[in-house]
This record gives structure tokens, C-alpha cells and sequence, in this order.
């Protein structure tokens, strides 16, 4: 890096190298021509003869003129001849090498206005050209990544008062009823009431949701590390599944080794896998079957959730593990669109990967962790 740069500075430092010495050089030429030509050409006779033309003398008083006003401060009027004449000439060269500050400052205008395009610099300033592109790019990164930090908040603000308020306003509902109907039947009292409390449920679990959410965002969780068996860890999740499976008509294949222990927080990578499968319920073909799988590597363990059902677009598959994004756009799911964005940070807390594939009415979600 060190040695691009002093390659790319080489031209510069050249350029100037041979305008200072082309200044210097008319310099001296211009000095020397004074000289000459005051001193040994004929610009006594020609200085006589104008003197002569513009005030109407003869020769003597013309010469006599020329000796008191010329010759007795020829030295002085040299002096001021080559000064005003380097003058010139640095005014010239200063001119030129400004003209590097005008362009780098019209560069840092396009930085800071966010203008289309490549920032253009002389061919002598190629490495700062390319820093400053690199400055710009990053900025505009950084202010596309503010606008979508903007709209994720806008997203939360939207989902969170349609996702709280619809559980909140059906509990009231209920209980409303249950105020104003005195003489309702006790068979009917429960009902309300027990629907009243699955709503009010719900929004403990959304709420809940929420508050993980933010607080895996805030990056300030401590992960629990112990040694868990993963094969038992999967074989209960299944079990405690099974009145999911049945509800429609699901099979599950797992493929586990007799044992696989990975050091890991145990109830985090539980939850991670429960969104998984619950994922894989929510979007299975009713009479389907999820397959889960297990691979030991020699640095890693693959985890694998497979479910048959509608396939995924490429350009989904990533939008698919960011907060509140919802593959159901018309909500007919109870999810709040969090469960694989929280599995994700989950899995990345643990240096882990989580990846998404989907063709063929198959989709499979893999996560990767790494052997601690």
C-alpha cells in the first residue's frame, strides 16, 4: 500500500520537480536579458532616440536627459526589472499549483453534496482521487443504511400498533361483553373468558418478541455457554411439536447421530431451532413432511430444516430474515415476522451461519455452528 502510494505521488513530485526549475530558468533568462540589454545592447541609443520622438529635443538635450533620469539609476531600475519580471513568473507558477487545491476542493464539494459520478483528479493525483471516491462511496453506504435504519423504525412503530392492538382491542371487546351482559350464561362467561385470556396471551408473546428483538439488536446479550446434546435437544422439540404435526397432518424425518455435543447456549440454540420448525409448520403443504438433519464435521455441526411447500423467490430468500418482513404480505399468519430475524443474531452471537435455499416446492434453512 505504502509503496502504491509512493508510486502514485512519484508523478506529482515530478511535475512540480520540472515546473520550479522550468520558473528558476526563466528566471535567469530573464535576468540575463535585462542585462544585456541594458547594459550592453543598444538601449541607451534606443531610449534617446524615443525621448527625442515624444518631446521634440535634439540629441544633447535628449542624452543629457536620458544620463539624469536613466543611467544615474540604471541599477536600481535593473533591480526593479528583474523583481517585477520573477514577479510575473511566480504568479504564473502559483497560479498552476493552486490550481491542484481548486480541484481537490471541488472533490471534497462532491463528497459532502452526494453528487452521481466519479470524483475526476489530474492524473498525478490518481491515489487521492481514489481515496476520495472511497470516502464518498462509504459515506453514501452509511447514509443508505441510516434510510433503512429510518424505515425499519417506521416499521416498528406500524406493526407494532396493528399487532398490539389486535389482540388489546378483542380482550377488551370480550370483557366489555362480560361488564354489560349481567345475566350471561356461565357455558358463555367462560368462553369469553378464556378467549379474553388467549388474547391477553398473545400479547404477552408479542410483547415479549419485541423486547428480544431489541434486545439482541442492542448487542448486549451474554450467551450461557455449556456442553448440550443437540440429537436430545432436537428429539424433544419434535415431541413437544407432535399436536402441531397433527393439526395438519404433518410427518417428521430426523436424521441424527446417537449423540452430538456442542458447547453452545443451550436455551438459546433451543430457540433457534423452535422458530425453525415452527417456520416449517407454518409453510408445509398439508399431508407433507419436514425433514431435520444433523451432520458432524470435523470444525462444525450442520443443522438442516427441510419442509415441502411454496417456493421461496431468489429475491426473497434474504428479505426473509429481516425484522417484521413477512413472506404473507396479507397477514393471514399470526407471526410477527421476527422469529428468523432473532434466530439469525442468535446464530451469529455463536459465530455461526444461518442460510436459506428454496426451489422445487422444497426449502431448506441451514445453520452452521462451529466447534467451540
Amino acid at each position: 500500500m505504502k509503496n502504491r502510494e509512493n508510486q502514485a505521488f512519484g508523478q506529482l513530485r515530478m511535475k512540480l520537480f520540472l515546473r520550479t526549475a522550468a520558473t528558476l530558468l526563466l528566471s535567469v533568462a530573464a535576468v540575463y536579458g535585462l542585462y544585456t540589454l541594458v547594459l550592453r545592447g543598444n538601449f541607451a541609443q534606443w531610449s534617446v532616440s524615443l525621448l527625442q520622438t515624444l518631446w521634440d529635443l535634439d540629441y544633447g538635450e535628449a542624452l543629457a536627459l536620458y544620463e539624469r533620469t536613466v543611467r544615474q539609476h540604471v541599477d536600481g531600475l535593473i533591480w526593479l526589472s528583474m523583481f517585477l519580471a520573477f514577479l510575473g513568473l511566480m504568479a504564473i507558477y502559483l497560479r498552476w499549483f493552486t490550481g491542484y487545491f481548486t480541484k481537490l476542493s471541488r472533490g471534497m464539494d462532491a463528497i459532502l453534496e452526494g453528487s452521481a459520478g466519479e470524483i475526476q483528479l489530474p492524473p498525478e493525483l490518481l491515489a487521492l482521487a481514489g481515496k476520495m471516491n472511497a470516502v464518498k462511496g462509504m459515506l453514501q453506504q452509511q447514509k443508505h443504511e441510516m434510510q433503512l435504519a429510518e424505515q425499519r423504525k417506521n416499521d416498528l412503530v406500524m406493526y407494532l400498533a396493528h399487532d398490539l392492538k389486535t389482540p388489546l382491542a378483542s380482550s377488551i371487546s370480550y370483557l366489555n361483553l362480560l361488564l354489560d351482559q349481567k345475566e350471561i350464561p356461565q357455558a358463555l362467561r367462560e368462553k369469553y373468558l378464556s378467549i379474553a385470556l388467549g388474547k391477553a396471551e398473545r400479547l404477552e408473546e408479542l410483547i415479549n418478541e419485541f423486547l428480544d428483538c431489541a434486545k439482541f439488536n442492542l448487542s448486549h446479550v451474554t450467551l450461557q455457554y455449556s456442553q448440550v446434546d443437540l440429537t436430545r435437544l432436537l428429539e424433544q422439540l419434535v415431541y413437544e411439536f407432535q399436536p402441531f404435526f397433527a393439526e395438519k397432518d404433518l410427518g417428521c424425518q430426523l436424521t441424527l447421530p446417537e449423540t452430538a455435543t456442542l458447547r453452545c447456549d443451550g436455551e438459546k440454540m433451543q430457540r433457534v431451532f423452535d422458530n425453525l420448525l415452527r417456520n416449517a409448520v407454518l409453510y408445509s403443504d398439508d399431508g407433507s413432511e419436514i425433514g431435520i438433519t444433523l451432520q458432524q464435521q470435523e470444525d462444525s455441526v450442520t443443522i438442516r430444516f427441510q419442509n415441502h411447500g411454496p417456493t421461496i423467490p431468489q429475491e426473497k430468500l434474504e428479505r426473509i430474515f429481516e425484522q417484521f418482513y413477512r413472506l404473507d404480505t396479507g397477514r393471514s399468519t399470526s407471526g410477527t415476522g421476527l422469529g428468523l430475524a432473532i434466530a439469525r443474531q442468535i446464530v451469529t452471537l455463536h459465530r455461526g451461519s444461518l442460510t436459506a435455499e428454496s426451489g422445487e416446492a422444497l426449502t431448506t434453512f441451514t445453520v452452521t455452528l462451529p466447534l467451540l
